[in-house]
């Protein structure tokens, strides 16, 4: 309440124009500005579902040629889980990580906080040359091993969607859909119906056309290698990715929650932690060998 000097002669002649005068004042003092109307910008149209994946996915190729200048740091932190969820076992392993054609590789550096030794990392070395070798002969969207691999692509091309919407993430204006799989969509793996039996949200950073976000929750169960394997209903996967160097969009972070079960093994249940960082960049006029490291001397970090 406003409280006018008790010495004021009284009464006050005609006391609305007054009243509304002091209010203008006070709200002008507060706000910085008279009291109006401010026009609002409006927002232009969300793009339609088909535009907006077909962008993602070119922008996805476009960004293959580069991300194979870039190496980065991976932990992996496994903690199997009783029944109850109480946690059974920890387990960590750190990765440098590249691509070759397009394919991630992954070089065990350390297991549970420990360095290789010289036979492990023989072993290691081996493993990384026959593996980009495969790489290099295998098409770009197949495993070289024949791996599981749920990707956000698969994902994405089974994925009925409703409540488009913009939301900010990290100040950056994203298009948030959630979505359901497909059941009518043909499955050929284990990989591609996992994802037609998959629901959650995706968040598309709106300018760079890349996935920000994605939180995805397995709907029912997933069996396959012959009924070797089954991924289970309740299952769930959180996915981070961030621009680097302005150049290119590379994972932030991953955490998966795992009801699994497989021949010989009663159940599994495992959270799953991956943290990446030290982005590098390979030197310009370096040439990138199978199971190589960047030197600090030849990376740019980021």
């Amino acid at each position: 309440m406003i409280r006018l000097p008790t010495n004021m002669p009284r009464p006050l002649p005609n006391p609305g124009p007054i009243w509304r005068l002091l209010r203008a004042a006070v709200l002008s003092l507060v706000f910085g500005a008279p009291l109006a109307a401010i026009p609002q910008t409006p927002e232009p149209p969300l793009p339609d579902f088909p535009t907006l994946i077909a962008q993602v996915r070119d922008h996805q190729r476009q960004m293959e040629s580069v991300q194979e200048n870039y190496t980065f740091h991976e932990i992996d932190i496994s903690q199997e889980l009783n029944t109850n969820g109480s946690v059974k076992k920890t387990e960590s392993e750190e990765y440098e990580i590249f691509y070759v054609n397009t394919h991630e590789v992954h070089r065990l550096l350390k297991k549970d906080g420990k360095d290789l030794d010289a036979d492990q990392e023989k072993k290691e070395q081996d493993r990384i040359t026959k593996y980009v070798e495969k790489a290099q002969q295998t098409p770009p969207g197949l495993a070289p091993n024949g791996e599981v691999v749920i990707s956000v692509g698969r994902i994405l091309a089974m994925a009925k969607v409703s409540s488009p919407r913009r939301e900010m993430l990290d100040g950056r204006s994203t298009i948030a859909f959630d979505f359901v799989g497909d059941p009518h969509a043909k499955a050929h793996n284990i990989a591609e119906e996992a994802a037609r039996r998959t629901s959650g949200t995706f968040w598309i950073d709106e300018q760079d056309r890349q996935v920000r976000r994605l939180v995805a929750h397995l709907t029912d169960n997933v069996h396959g290698g012959f009924g070797l394997l089954s991924l289970n209903k309740g299952s769930n996967l959180t996915f981070d990715q961030k621009l680097v160097n302005n150049e290119l969009w590379l994972p932030t972070s991953a955490n998966i929650y795992l009801i699994a079960h497989a021949v010989g093994v009663f159940g599994i249940r495992a959270n799953i932690q991956v943290t990446d960082d030290d982005y590098r960049k390979f030197h310009a006029d370096a040439q990138q060998q199978p199971g190589a490291t960047v030197a600090p001397g030849n990376s740019t970090p980021h």
